[in-house]
Order: structure tokens, then C-alpha cells, then sequence
């Protein structure tokens, strides 16, 4: 018994250190995942959740005009910059999935997954990721995942995207909710991210990157992202509506702030910048039990206000600007 416990234990220790010489220096992140393209805009986007942390930081990648990857399952990060390089030198993905496949030692614990600019799209589960573990390709997008609770998680997302409408963003995120209501990953879930880039590039990367969320450590990440994807889209309107007021487009600064309040009506900054716009038309009616409002539960709004006048974001005299210190 002694001599073959100890075999077991060699055994278990040159596995062990069979893997180490693989993945000593790389994470695990065991996960599902999608890459997909909106064909009506030609934005491109990667969107991922795992029992793990911070997936965003080693699985997903983009660049506008090139395209997205997911690297995952025992994670080779390097796929990700390799890839979308090796997309800028004119590999297809499926190319660019096969060059770093077959670069790599640790390939049959690896999945991947590519797509370009054009849509294009090219994805690859090792023979040796932990089942259940697969992949699956559809127009415009790829879905795949491992350490599943079951083999039904992956075709759920692919249905779930393909019925899905609206901005990439949200497909992308609908695709794991139904993931996530079919099993899962089967440790439960930690951490989420969503990634969309422009399909051209502007050359501006704070204007390239659409969307870029990420939710490290939570105990339900995907309803925490769906929460953050509303907060950014209702930010959105906020920063359109900044813009016009620079250019002094107050009606359509009144329309970007209005839209961003109506989503979030009880968020301090959103009703301020409403009143301040308000009272720059010279709707000081419907200003005034704003400011009241927004002064009596955040006294520190009170105390910026005059401070805008110098700069040309609140312009009414002094005596409105009276009325509205009350």
C-alpha cells in the first residue's frame, strides 16, 4: 500500500509540474465567452464572464479597424496583442488561429477565438480544456467555452445572440445571461467585461473604444454589468449634451441631459446640469425647484454653482443667480 501511495504521489507531481512547465507564468480563466460584429454598424466586440478574477484584463482585446480576440481556458495572453497583430500584417483569423496554435507548446489546453473587421471569425478549443468545453461559429460571431456545468451553455448563446436586436453591446451581454440561465461556468461566476472598438478607426483611441467595462470581483457580475452598460449609455447622453453646451447648442444640450435623467432620475449630477441648462434658456420655472431640490440633498452642489458663472456655463445675471442660491 505504502509503495503504490507512492507512486500516486509521483505521479500526481509529475502532472503537476508537467503543467507548471506549460502554464507557470500564465492564469487560468476558465470561462464562456463571444466575439461578434454588428453588421449595420460594423462595430466589433468581446464580451466574457468567469469564475475568476479580473477576466478583463487577460482574455479580452480589441482594436478598432482590426479586430477582437478571446484567449482563454489555462489563458496564453499573449494570443491577444500576437493576434491582433498578426490581423494587421493580412492573416485572416483563421490563419492567425492556426499561426499561434501552432506556435504553442500548451495547445491543447487552450481556446481562442478571432475575429476581423470583416467580420470574419475563427475559434479553437484544445483537445485537453476541461469538459464540457466547445466551440461555435456563426455569421458575424463566435461563442465557446469550458468548465461548463453542462454542454448546452455555448449553443444557448449563440441562439440568444442571434434573436437578440438592439446596440452590439447588449447583444453581446444577452448572449451571457443565457449562458449563465443555462449552467454556466460550473465554480459559479466572478468577474465579467464587455469590449466594443469601431470597425474603422478615427486614429482617436478615446473615440475607437465604444464601450469598455469591466466588473473584477463581484458575486453576481453579469447583473452588475447590465447595470454599468445603462450608467454608460446614460453617460453618453451626458457628454453629448457637455458638447453642446461648448458649442453653445443649448437645445440640444436640454435633449442629451433630459435623456440621460429620464434613465436615471434620482442621480444628482444628471438633474443638475438639466437645471443649469434650463436656467441658460431662461426656463428659470422649471430650474428653480431643481436647484431646491439637488441644494437640499447635496449642499456642495449649492457652493459650485456661482463657481460656473466664469466660466461661461451658467449665463444668467446676477439677480437670477440670486433667486437660484436661495
Amino acid at each position: 500500500m505504502k509503495v503504490k501511495s507512492l507512486l500516486m504521489m509521483l505521479l500526481v507531481f509529475n502532472s503537476l509540474t508537467f503543467a507548471q512547465g506549460f502554464f507557470s507564468s500564465e492564469p487560468f480563466a476558465h470561462t464562456y465567452s463571444i466575439v461578434a460584429l454588428d453588421p449595420e454598424t460594423g462595430d466589433m466586440g468581446v464580451a466574457v464572464q468567469s469564475h475568476w478574477f479580473s477576466v478583463g484584463t487577460i482574455v479580452s482585446w480589441g482594436e478598432a479597424g482590426v479586430g477582437v480576440v478571446a484567449t482563454q481556458s489555462f489563458v496564453n495572453a499573449s494570443f491577444g496583442p500576437r493576434g491582433l497583430e498578426l490581423l494587421k500584417k493580412g492573416f485572416s483569423p483563421q490563419e492567425t488561429v492556426d499561426e499561434l496554435i501552432k506556435s504553442d507548446e500548451g495547445r491543447d489546453f487552450r481556446q481562442l477565438a478571432i475575429l476581423d473587421s470583416k467580420g470574419r471569425v475563427a475559434s479553437f478549443t484544445g483537445a485537453k480544456c476541461i469538459q464540457p468545453a466547445g466551440n461555435l461559429i456563426g455569421d458575424n460571431f463566435s461563442v465557446q467555452a469550458n468548465l461548463m456545468s453542462n454542454d448546452k451553455v455555448w449553443p444557448a448563446m449563440a441562439e440568444a445572440f442571434k434573436k437578440s436586436k438592439g446596440p452590439l453591446a447588449e447583444r453581446m451581454l444577452t448572449a451571457m445571461e443565457a449562458a449563465e440561465e443555462a449552467g454556466g461556468d460550473i465554480r459559479g461566476k466572478q468577474s465579467a467585461v464587455i469590449l466594443v472598438v469601431r470597425g474603422k478607426s478615427t486614429g482617436k483611441l478615446w473615440e475607437d473604444r465604444l464601450v469598455d467595462l469591466r466588473v473584477d470581483d463581484h458575486s453576481v457580475p453579469l447583473v452588475e454589468l447590465r447595470r454599468l452598460l445603462k450608467v454608460h449609455r446614460a453617460y453618453e447622453h451626458m457628454n453629448n449634451g457637455d458638447l453642446a453646451v461648448e458649442k453653445n447648442e443649448m437645445d440640444k444640450a436640454m435633449q442629451e441631459y433630459s435623456a440621460a435623467m429620464k434613465m436615471f432620475p434620482d442621480n444628482l449630477e444628471m438633474k443638475y446640469w438639466t437645471a443649469v441648462t434650463l436656467a441658460n434658456k431662461g426656463k428659470l420655472d422649471e430650474a428653480l425647484p431643481m436647484f431646491k431640490e439637488i441644494f437640499t440633498k447635496g449642499k456642495n452642489w449649492k457652493e459650485l454653482t456661482p463657481r460656473l458663472i466664469p466660466s461661461g456655463l451658467l449665463t444668467v445675471d446676477e439677480n437670477t443667480l440670486n433667486e437660484i442660491m436661495k
